[in-house]
């Protein structure tokens, strides 16, 4: 059939009415940036829920709570005691553990309900992460928002949450038989350290999501190998910082030699060797695990101060400022590390120092992003 010839006066917009809307251009970019957005707006708030639980766990070990509750029910474990019978059945489960019967005999009821909320309120706040974390993954996921790839590493991050919840039980449970007045010290670490772990691939997650997968791509052409290289050895040696505090912290070692540079007056404790078999030294003789802590801790301080000073030398100014907050986060923790031990590690300074390697891992980790994947920047930002 022959089309009829259309006039070069003709009104486009009669035609344009016909024609069936088209997506504008970019809309599929601005969907994917605002599913992105999202998405690492929940990350976040997961982020500062584990800070909480991190801080909250803390709280839960200066208080000598950790062992109030001696069975692991997920679900029934929701509910406290709500009456007077079951709060007597509650104590009576934790009056048969050694660390009442070594260390709190003669506890009252009273005294036993304030280190039961601790506990109970540090269990809670794991099983709200969780719910959270489930709410989230399913809205995304049933809005098919979750961008290509990323399903694997939200799975992770539930997956990692669960883990951590039999880690914190399998603690629990080495503090409840034998003479252990406290959780394994070495379990205590493995528990901390997955939770920074976590912390660690939520704030990565959330620097990726922060840009598109094209600017990326891009980004890594032109990474500072280098620079990008001693972040990642950085990283590792923070890390190995943090399990180290665990240590002390598990052993309340931070309490047992207050003098610095010195450690009761020497290089080393005398009697940093003494328990047997030999390898316990490294997780139960205060001394030992201590000074291991004091020197890991000017190690990291020397390799920072390296790596900011080759950052210095970077032609990118978001590179150099990145690696300066991480040196600021970095001489803030070593001052404080070492009030903490000239004041006995009181509840306050202990927390606080907990907190602060909180910021120093994330600056530590944002430093490494900013030398992998190197943002493009004006002229006025060199």
């Amino acid at each position: 059939m022959a089309t009829k010839p259309r006039s070069i006066f003709e009104d486009v917009s009669q035609q344009e009415a016909a024609t069936p809307a088209r997506a504008k251009p970019g809309a599929a970019e601005r969907a994917s940036a605002a599913a992105r957005s999202a998405i690492a707006a929940w990350l976040k708030i997961l982020f500062a829920l584990v800070v909480v639980m991190i801080a909250v766990g803390g709280l839960t070990r200066l208080t000598d709570s950790g062992l109030s509750i001696t069975e692991w029910d997920l679900v029934t474990g929701a509910v406290p005691p709500l009456n007077a019978e079951q709060w007597q059945a509650e104590f009576e489960l934790y009056r048969q553990i050694p660390e009442y019967q070594l260390q709190n005999r003669g506890m009252s009821l009273e005294e036993f309900k304030f280190i039961y909320w601790w506990e109970w309120g540090h269990r809670q706040l794991g099983r709200f992460i969780g719910l959270v974390w489930a709410i989230g993954f399913v809205w995304f996921a049933l809005r098919r928002q979750i961008p290509a790839g990323w399903t694997p590493r939200l799975l992770g991050l539930g997956a990692l949450g669960g883990l951590q919840g039999a880690i914190g039980w399998w603690m629990v449970s080495s503090g409840l038989e034998g003479t252990m007045l406290d959780v394994a010290s070495y379990r205590l670490a493995t528990h901390l350290g997955l939770a920074f772990v976590i912390l660690g691939l939520i704030a990565w997650y959330v620097m990726r999501l922060g840009r598109s997968e094209v600017d990326l791509l891009q980004a890594r052409r032109v990474r500072e190998h280098g620079l990008a290289r001693l972040g990642a050895i950085m990283i590792a040696l923070v890390f190995l910082q943090i399990l180290m505090g665990a240590l002390v912290a598990g052993i309340d070692a931070g309490r047992s030699f207050t003098d610095w540079p010195l450690m009761a007056g020497q290089i080393i404790p005398d009697n940093s060797f003494v328990m047997e078999p030999f390898l316990s030294n490294f997780f139960e003789n205060a001394g030992l695990v201590q000074f291991n802590h004091r020197i890991l801790a000017y190690i990291v301080l020397i390799f920072g101060v390296v790596l900011w000073l080759r950052a210095r030398k970077s032609a990118l100014g978001r590179v150099r400022l990145a690696h300066g907050w991480m040196m600021l986060a970095l001489a803030v923790q070593v001052v404080l590390g070492i009030i903490t031990v000239l004041y006995a590690a009181p509840w306050q300074l202990a927390i606080a120092h907990q907190f602060v390697a909180v910021l120093l891992w994330v600056a530590v980790i944002r430093a490494r992003f900013s030398s992998a994947y190197p943002q493009a920047q004006s002229v006025r930002e060199v």
